[in-house]
């Protein structure tokens, strides 16, 4: 069931194995469930235990080590063989005793690894200080290093078939936009829409469907627009109400997410002038982007057009994005914000969200784009507009 032909699993590992040694690291321990997928193909509902992929220097396949249970999801979706894929005891699963990280322990210790520099994830999600602490008390001859984002950074130029997966995923969401937007209207409860869209996502196309996006559909409306990361309620539309739409698409773990903004009614003055105001800022910050450009650049290019109006925004207006899991899709690389100063590359992926959010309402645009040769271009093909019911 692997998705990516075994050479490019290879290069992933040896290009993960290069920054290792780069930074004097033995073993790598991949706790990120999206890391585990990149290097691995492996893809469960399992992160909810501990689990983890073992990379070292001196093997050329990870070990894929997590509950009994789950061992046969890794045979199924994993390209590495059964001498790589190691299942603890599941009386180690929630356990006030012991904790699976002391099963990892002893089997690095068992296989010459207790003495190594090993790195681990530690701002990752899902690995926790009782990971940290258990690993300790279990290797304490080794030395220990944070190897948070080492994959990451791996992951942010995306190959051919990678992108493959994301324009799938850009044409899921524009028909879950699509369906969100025709579905809004006074008197709607806001669940009953989001339900639409949850359809939508899941069922795909007709020639491919869908995965569940790793946040949920978020629909702030009215007032609550001049905030982002609210989700829905069971309240009714009014007329009048602005609402916004942030959605993904999602096809094979790969995402492209992308935001509009929505009035029920005739909006007023000031929420047209805000939009115009954002559409003219995104459409110059993706005009600079190119190869070479930085993303502070390309940030300067929204703030300087959005200036001229007497507008600001203090946070990022956009972030590296592909495969991932709950409870997010940014990759937690690279930013569009000042002092960035990655350096765009081609097939780099980013979502661009520059919105603005006021004291009493807010606009979000947004578009997900794959850096060019020569610029950039956008996932999706949907109006970049303010859309009025």
């Amino acid at each position: 069931m692997a998705l990516f032909e075994v050479a490019e699993y290879r290069k992933r590992m040896n290009q993960t194995k290069q920054r290792m040694a780069e930074q004097g690291i033995d073993v790598l321990l991949v706790t990120d469930p999206a890391n585990m997928n990149y290097l691995s193909g492996y893809d469960g509902w399992s992160f909810y235990v501990h689990q983890l992929l073992i990379v070292r220097l001196d093997e050329e396949q990870p070990t894929w080590v997590g509950r009994g249970m789950d061992a046969t999801a890794a045979v199924a979706t994993a390209w590495i063989d059964s001498d790589h894929i190691v299942a603890y005891p599941d009386d180690y699963v929630h356990n006030t005793v012991k904790h699976p990280m002391d099963y990892v322990a002893q089997l690095l210790d068992s296989r010459g690894q207790g003495n190594k520099t090993i790195a681990v994830e530690m701002d990752a999600y899902y690995f926790t200080a009782q990971c940290y602490e258990s690993l300790k008390q279990g290797l304490q001859n080794a030395q220990f290093k944070n190897g948070t984002n080492l994959v990451n950074w791996v992951r942010i130029v995306k190959s051919d078939q990678e992108i493959v997966y994301m324009k799938r995923a850009a044409k899921i969401v524009e028909n879950a936009m699509r369906i969100g937007i025709e579905s809004i209207e006074e008197g709607i409860r806001e669940c009953d829409v989001v339900a639409k869209i949850y359809h939508a996502q899941i069922s795909g196309t007709e020639s491919y469907g869908g995965d569940y996006p790793a946040i949920v559909p978020l629909l702030p409306s009215g007032e609550k627009t001049n905030t982002p990361h609210l989700t829905w309620t069971d309240q009714k539309y009014r007329k009048g109400d602005p609402v916004i739409l942030e959605l993904a698409g999602c096809h094979q773990r790969y995402h492209s997410p992308l935001a509009r903004t929505v009035v029920i009614g005739e909006p007023e003055q000031k929420i047209k002038d805000l939009a115009e105001v954002v559409i003219e800022g995104i459409e110059a910050a993706l005009a600079a982007v190119k190869p070479g450009a930085t993303c502070e650049e390309v940030e300067l290019a929204w703030r300087t057009s959005i200036e001229k109006s007497g507008f600001k925004k203090d946070s990022r207006i956009g972030y590296s994005t592909g495969v991932n899991y709950p409870p997010d899709w940014g990759e937690h690389t690279a930013s569009i914000r000042p002092g960035d100063r990655t350096i765009l590359q081609p097939n780099m992926t980013f979502h661009m969200i520059p919105g603005i959010w006021l004291d009493k309402y807010g606009v979000e645009i947004s578009e997900t784009f794959r850096v060019t040769e020569t610029g950039c271009e956008t996932l999706a093909n949907f109006p970049r507009q303010l859309f009025i019911k």
